[in-house]
């Protein structure tokens, strides 16, 4: 039994955050992160940090080639104006509302394809697991969601009305308001911080365990190494499966960034359109 959480364990440390990079044999065994200024660097600080000059280098020049009303030209351009549009005019406009979904559109542009990629970088063998299957990295982009949202609502109705309109309007008569409004606006402002928690547990919960379940299909091969002919079933087996889990994975890569950015689009939308 304390085996089989050792290597629990062990298999847990492969898809969480960590000082090192576990490298094939021919390359060592694994490959130790530095140090900057006191801050010691981690393999989802890394990944991140890569998404972050990904996302610069694909969007900058796409800005540029739209500067001025230009066509974009090219099917690798086409395609990310594909996503682009897409998010706008089916996600974040119905959501918001086409008056305010312009002021909110490259904050949600930002988040989908921060996860996404992130989300991508976690299926790249040896690259280290997703960030996005960390609590701080989900916490984070759903905390930001919360500050865009209660600055945003709070900057349109001002700090009172913002929060008074947390109540739905009631013609109740005083006596039964003064008990029940109360209520109602601790229910609403505890449901609106639940509503962010969970959003950043949804995400957290889906790429740490699809990590996890291949890990365990994997770590199968080592488990049966001492016994040729179980070693040689297992690791075909395993192999296959691991493929077509790999394959399901990249459909809920997309899928998780999708969802995070759509509920965050339909919590902004609600922040700017009140009871």
């Amino acid at each position: 039994m304390s085996g089989e959480l050792v290597n629990m364990a062990e298999l847990s440390r492969h898809v969480s955050d960590g000082s090192e990079y576990h490298l094939p044999q021919f390359l060592g065994s694994h490959l130790e992160l530095p140090s900057v200024c006191g801050l010691q660097l981690t393999r989802f600080m890394v990944v991140e940090l890569a998404v972050a000059l990904i996302m610069f280098l694909l969007f900058v020049p796409l800005a540029w080639k739209m500067r001025g009303g230009r066509p974009v030209r090219g099917r690798f351009w086409n395609l990310l104006e594909v996503f682009l549009l897409y998010l706008r005019n089916e996600v974040i406009v119905p959501s918001i509302g086409k008056k305010d979904a312009d002021r909110f559109t490259p904050y949600l542009w930002t988040l989908f394809f921060f996860i996404l990629l992130c989300n991508l970088c976690g299926l790249i063998p040896w690259f280290g697991a997703s960030p996005t299957g960390a609590l701080a990295t989900t916490a984070v982009l759903a905390f930001a969601t919360f500050v865009v949202l209660v600055g945003s609502g709070m900057k349109k109705f001002g700090v009172v009305g913002f929060w008074k309109g947390q109540v739905p309007s009631m013609d109740l008569p005083w006596a039964l308001a003064i008990f029940l409004k109360p209520m109602l606006f601790a229910i609403e402002v505890v449901g609106f911080v639940i509503k962010h928690v969970v959003l950043a547990v949804r995400l957290l919960a889906n790429m740490f365990a699809g990590h996890l379940v291949l890990a365990v299909l994997l770590g199968f091969i080592a488990a049966t190494a001492d016994k040729l002919v179980l070693w040689i079933g297992v690791t075909i087996a395993s192999v296959f499966i691991s493929l077509a889990l790999n394959v399901l994975e990249l459909f809920v890569a997309f899928l998780q960034a999708y969802i995070f950015t759509f509920l965050a689009a339909i919590f902004i939308g609600m922040a700017q359109h009140q009871h």
